[in-house]
């Protein structure tokens, strides 16, 4: 199926040179002289790198067959291990498929794998997780006027930066599309 620019949006995945890429962002541009264009950010699917594009209005692109498959994700030796919780089928990924993910994977978490062509191409967590903290230095009270941060390890290895009152053990709510943290769940031995 082909879509034409006037229907981009953000997450929309395309084919482009033969490789699946999703739309990161795009704007359309009309320039004073000469005929509008759409200027994008795609990033490549498999391979994580992100280009800019620029696409003529009206141009056709061909959308990427895939298919999402919602996973567990069991555990990690020296590959990542999934289970489909459909069919209990499991698949393994390399580290370099599952990509920026493994830094909020932990044992039990729900994700989406897509697949293209039948074979598993990246992991897509959820917008938001939940994980304790691993390792933090201590805040030390009247550091700051406001009230600052410091970074913290998480439970995967992740590093954030969080409130200076959070100590090792709290479990804290991360988005992981941008790797903020968003708030506290619960405090350590709560």
């Amino acid at each position: 199926m082909q879509v034409s620019t006037a229907e981009f949006r953000k997450g929309l995945r395309i084919m482009y040179d033969g490789n699946p890429y999703t739309i990161v962002d795009f704007q359309h541009v009309k320039p004073g002289k000469g005929g509008a264009f759409v200027r994008t950010k795609l990033k490549h699917m498999r391979l994580g790198k992100v280009i800019d594009n620029t696409f003529r209005s009206g141009e056709k692109v061909e959308l990427v067959d895939f298919e999402d498959k919602h996973m567990q994700f069991l555990y990690r030796d020296d590959r990542y291990h999934f289970m489909d919780t459909e069919t209990y089928e499991q698949v393994s990924l390399s580290r370099d498929e599952v990509g920026d993910a493994r830094d909020y994977l932990k044992e039990q978490t729900e994700v989406d794998v897509l697949y293209i062509g039948g074979a598993p191409i990246t992991v897509e967590l959820p917008n938001f997780v939940e994980l304790a903290i691993a390792k933090t230095d201590p805040g030390v009270r009247g550091d700051t006027a406001q009230g600052g941060t410091k970074p913290a390890t998480l439970e995967t290895g992740a590093v954030v930066q969080v409130p200076l009152f959070l100590g090792e053990g709290d479990v804290v709510k991360v988005d992981t599309r941008t790797g903020e943290y968003l708030g506290r769940v619960a405090a350590a031995g709560a």
